[in-house]
């Protein structure tokens, strides 16, 4: 038996997946690394974390027999990859199996926002029949800018076409195989963008890259919608943009220091909220465990990873 060190809660889909061969050990995410070891010991060979929780140059160097640290979903901003490398630990991430559910929400909640759907709901449930509805735009016909396009940004360019949308992004270098324009930089995407999806993982290289001078070119018949992480987007540039009518509106999955929500969002108008669920879908859960599964087996067996992050997968390549 394979002890793994869960650093988040293990689902019940994943407890059965792993229940042949493995051992599942437990760790709150605010336990340090000198007491999970007191506590587990130190024999550890693999760490399931997220990009949240991750797992800090310490936590490494308190398992000595660390092989691999899996990451659930696509983030994994909160590990330190440069100390995995020098230590020789494979890190792993969720690649692909959560960018079906992750996009149909994306449009869910670029569609309720545009239409003003929680408003009309509650105003329909206390007997208002169209009083003060107004006209609300539709997004067909519209032009959508992506940031980011992986897996889960890919998916939503394809959902947008759906709707007769016509589709531009903007990454650190053109995807020359997709059929979209790219754009050089994230204002020229947000000047060019009625509809602003933020794709992209978190992390020092994108803190920010959404800020008030992005919104204002976003425009007043503008709206955002991210997905990606909390801390893409200034909190502070977003609430006040909703409140001075610099942009239409926004409906955001993930926050800036979550799951504490950044105070100055709460009562911003237009502003649709959920509690970073996107990628909570039966599929997703199913896939996500058969993937973990799938990485521990060929590391332990000393194959390639099937999904390391990009850093060590151009490290071997270039190696």
């Amino acid at each position: 038996m394979t002890d793994v060190l869960f650093r988040v809660p293990p689902t019940a889909t994943m407890r059965e997946t792993l229940r042949d061969g493995f051992t599942i050990l437990e760790s709150a995410p605010d336990e340090t690394p000198e007491a999970i070891v007191g506590r587990l010991g130190d024999r550890m060979r693999v760490m399931v974390t997220n990009g949240t929780t991750g797992a800090p140059r310490a936590m490494l160097e308190a398992l000595p027999l660390l092989e691999l640290i899996c990451c659930l979903g696509t983030g994994y901003e909160g590990v330190d990859v440069e100390a995995a490398r020098a230590r020789g630990v494979i890190v792993t991430y969720g690649a692909g199996a959560n960018a079906t559910s992750v996009a149909d929400h994306a449009m869910a909640l670029l569609l309720a926002a545009m239409r003003d759907l929680p408003r009309l709901d509650h105003a329909t449930r206390r007997g208002l029949w169209r009083e003060g509805v107004g006209l609300r735009p539709i997004p067909t016909g519209k032009r959508m800018g992506i940031l980011g396009l992986g897996a889960i940004g890919e998916r939503i360019a394809r959902r947008a076409e759906g709707f007769e949308m016509s589709i531009a992004y903007h990454t650190r270098r053109p995807r020359a195989e997709m059929p979209w324009r790219h754009v050089g930089s994230v204002a020229e995407l947000a000047e060019q963008s009625d509809c602003l999806i933020v794709a992209v993982p978190g992390g020092a290289s994108t803190r920010h890259l959404v800020d008030a001078a992005v919104l204002r070119l976003l425009g007043p018949g503008g709206f955002l919608v991210n997905i990606g992480r909390g801390s893409v987007v200034d909190s502070e540039a977003l609430a006040a943009a909703l409140h001075e009518g610099t942009i239409a509106g926004a409906a955001l999955d993930v926050y800036d220091g979550e799951p504490v929500i950044p105070p100055c969002l709460i009562d911003a108008p237009r502003l649709l909220m959920t509690p970073h669920c996107a990628a909570w879908a039966p599929e997703v859960r199913a896939a996500g465990a058969a993937l973990v599964r799938g990485n521990i087996e060929a590391v332990l067996a000393g194959k390639a990873a099937l999904t390391p992050v990009p850093e060590l997968r151009a490290a071997t390549v270039m190696a």
